[in-house]
């Protein structure tokens, strides 16, 4: 497999490519659309009955494997190698629990308005990027699924189209994480809602 990836996203290291399940697959563009169904998959599963105990370790693994499982063998396993984006891998349990009870006094003490609580949840677990693939995929689901569930609001709109091709929506998406980074939310608030 000799995969071309848009700006932002993870290339997949060759002993990860081992873990494909589907050995016909050898373009990016079939990766994408065996995963995109997988997906799919996942989200009417997770809106179809209520989600519980979200914000837990156990959860955000089930949920990639949800996403990802008929496609990678790892799906719903930590990364076990460093990345171009994403902290030390060793340290992303700990991290995932700090910012889960971050999220859980976020919405307690009302700190933020409820999109910005799950934009913020989101931009997070971007950047500790806790899977080999698929993590922007899976933080948007998950902010998704603690705006339905944790803060009784409709989910992201996410600029309407596919942020997994190179396109102008990808590039504004790209564009408001970095932001982000730099602590200035508001272009990642809208592109959202956008």
């Amino acid at each position: 497999m000799n995969f071309d990836y848009p700006e932002g996203a993870t290339p997949i290291d060759p002993d990860e490519t081992q873990g494909l399940l589907l050995p016909h697959i050898s373009t990016r563009v079939e990766l994408d659309r065996w995963e995109q169904e997988n997906i799919s998959e996942a989200e009417d599963t997770v809106f179809s009955r209520r989600q519980k105990n979200v914000l837990t370790e156990k959860y955000v693994r089930s949920l990639h494997k949800k996403m990802f499982g008929n496609v990678w063998r790892w799906a719903g396993a930590f990364r076990r190698s460093q990345k171009n984006i994403g902290i030390e891998w060793t340290q992303i349990p700990v991290v995932l629990h700090q910012l889960f009870d971050e999220v859980n006094t976020w919405i307690e003490l009302e700190s933020y308005p409820p999109d910005e609580i799950a934009a913020r949840f989101h931009h997070r677990l971007v950047a500790i990027h806790a899977f080999p693939n698929g993590n922007g995929r899976h933080a948007r689901l998950m902010a998704d699924i603690v705006q339905v569930y944790l803060l009784g609001q409709e989910h992201f709109t996410w600029g309407q189209e596919n942020l997994t091709n190179a396109s102008d929506c990808r590039q504004r998406y790209i564009e408001a994480l970095r932001a982000a980074d730099k602590h200035d939310y508001r272009p990642l608030l809208d592109f959202v809602r956008s």
